[in-house]
């Protein structure tokens, strides 16, 4: 069996020019990044406003286990079949972030046939927006370091500093450091920590804003920290938003590739689910919808992270409606979830699949909750019996809901016509209709307490001492309005990342909640959950090499 390196690699790519032609846009459109990639100008941003919006199909996921579930695949693949069947469709994704490239996952570019080109470029530098973005959140970082040093006017607290330094590797040694060391002329002595890139509020903040303006005017509303008097101090205080929106000048223009079968594809932004709001840019998407019938998007982990976070806060920030929901479930995830060891998923267990089922049944219900039409796409391997995938297939039936076999990782497009037809039905026989899960005006607490117990199903929340006085802070300087964007782990519909399947009876445990005012969230930590990850024993790292003429191996 080929790798997915070797199949992209095997692949004959159109230029750019000609993707970009598809859409109705000519190379005058595009800055270009080689012959494969491009980013799109902002004039030509602004000529495509009036235009109407195409439809916009989410796919999200059952809760992710090491098994794999193919969400990416799975929205790569849709957006090809949709075109096979004469529906002029893109493909909308976030960039892959070194650090899981590097470390757990390999590359995060979709799979097998169904895959964005070229596949190690967009998962190594790209076209530098995560460097851009680095280097704006750490240039801030400076800023403030020695606004305090050279005078501290606004007498900025040094030990009430919230904004983290930043860096796209997995690096657990850099969660908490002490900076400044070394006297007096070196600075002055902090406590300080590093987050990765994608957890960066700056990041947040180009994926949620719709022009240049707004990104300037967000960054502006960043929390820095507090004075001695714990009045909190923003950015906008400072002045320096001016500076930092100039070194994101190029990278909240949009990019654009293609698919191994050359379906328009715009990657950019990359947000993780389980820490921010796990979307692509905005403006990416909304590009996007007014260039194509039909834009297939993803939300990152499951729909419990990613999903919600879309419909709460991507979808009304960007002023756009989701069409349809395809909910990605695979028979070897299932089986984990059903207490099935990973050595054994390969072997037909039908005991353990029925007993994994009812994860997929709680995010079923789920989509309910915020008035979606939903599709399951069980996402075939090769190992999975015709028993398996029957069984599953009459369970989703038995609750009402449509399903598809799909094999985009082995036959691309063709792997999926029939979910394609069953989307673009459910599509055109309705209006986009989408509930909110929660009142924005609701207090903090009793928004927090709807997407545990609704969403996770969660029986109580519990607030430790840090989160109790973040609280307090929040009341007191007029966020409570903001929505909620809940950090989690990704493993377990619970804050416990061992807890599968659909735990019951469960406590969720809120450690802080860090205030994000110029991305317009707020973030409550759950569990133990962390911010800049680590990497496992065996990194991904110890298989990629790179031989004498550039070929890189070893990349998924």
């Amino acid at each position: 069996m080929l790798s997915d390196l070797e199949i992209a690699g095997s692949i004959n790519p159109k230029k750019i020019d000609e993707i970009a032609a598809l859409l109705g846009l000519s190379s005058d459109d595009l800055e270009h990044y080689g012959e494969y990639k491009a980013k799109l100008k902002l004039t030509s941003l602004e000529a495509i406003k009036k235009k109407p919006m195409g439809k916009l199909v989410l796919v999200s996921a059952i809760t992710p286990t090491p098994a794999g579930e193919g969400k990416t695949t799975v929205s790569i693949g849709l957006a090809m079949a949709l075109n096979k069947i004469g529906k002029l469709t893109s493909v909308a994704l976030r960039e892959p972030s070194l650090g899981p490239v590097f470390g757990m996952k390999g590359g995060a570019a979709g799979g097998g046939y169904a895959q964005v080109l070229p596949m190690e470029e967009i998962n190594l530098h790209f076209t530098g927006d995560m460097h851009a973005i680095t280097a704006a959140n750490n240039m801030l970082s400076a800023l403030i370091n020695n606004y305090i040093y050279q005078g501290n006017e606004l007498q900025i607290d040094p030990r009430r500093v919230t904004w983290k330094r930043v860096l796209d590797v997995n690096d657990r040694m850099l969660r908490d450091v002490v900076i400044g060391l070394g006297g007096k002329s070196q600075g002055i002595p902090m406590e300080e920590g590093f987050d990765i890139t994608p957890a960066s509020e700056i990041m947040a903040i180009l994926c949620l804003s719709n022009d240049l303006a707004e990104l300037k005017r967000k960054i502006g509303e960043i929390t820095i920290g507090y004075n001695y008097q714990g009045v909190p101090v923003y950015v906008k205080d400072l002045g320096y938003e001016g500076a930092i929106t100039a070194l994101l000048k190029e990278a909240i223009k949009p990019n654009l590739v293609q698919t191994t079968e050359g379906t328009p594809a715009f990657v950019h932004g990359g947000p993780f689910a389980n820490i921010a709001q796990g979307a692509n840019s905005i403006i990416a998407t909304k590009t996007a919808l007014k260039l194509s019938e039909y834009v297939v998007t993803e939300a990152g982990f499951g729909f419990d992270l990613g999903a919600e976070k879309f419909f709460d806060i991507v979808c009304p920030i960007g002023g756009f409606c989701t069409n349809a929901t395809v909910l990605v479930a695979t028979i070897r995830a299932l089986k984990l979830h059903g207490g099935a060891k990973k050595k054994a998923l390969s072997i037909p267990d039908l005991e353990a699949l029925k007993a994994g089922l009812p994860n997929l049944e709680k995010h079923l219900e789920n989509t309910t909750k915020f008035g979606m039409k939903s599709i399951v796409a069980i996402n075939k391997f090769a190992t999975d019996s015709e028993e398996e995938l029957q069984e599953v297939a009459n369970f989703v039936k038995s609750k009402g809901f449509d399903v598809s076999i799909v094999d985009f990782h082995g036959k691309g497009g063709e792997g999926g016509l029939e979910l394609a037809e069953k989307v673009s039905a459910m599509i055109e026989s309705d209006s986009c209709k989408l509930n909110n899960l929660y009142d924005r005006e609701s207090s903090v607490k009793d928004k927090i307490f709807k997407i545990a117990h609704e969403i996770y199903g969660a029986e109580a929340v519990d607030y430790q001492p840090a989160a109790q006085s973040a609280l307090r802070t929040i009341k007191k300087y007029g966020y409570e309005n903001l929505p909620i964007c809940i950090a989690k782990t990704q493993k377990s519909l619970s804050d416990n990342p061992k807890l599968l399947g659909r735990p019951k009876d469960f406590l969720v445990t809120v450690r802080d909640i860090l205030i994000s005012s110029g991305a317009g969230f707020l973030v409550p930590i759950t569990g133990e959950i962390m911010r800049m990850p680590g990497l496992p024993k065996n990194p991904s790292a110890e298989n990629m090499n790179i031989d004498e003429d550039g070929n890189i191996s070893g990349l998924f």
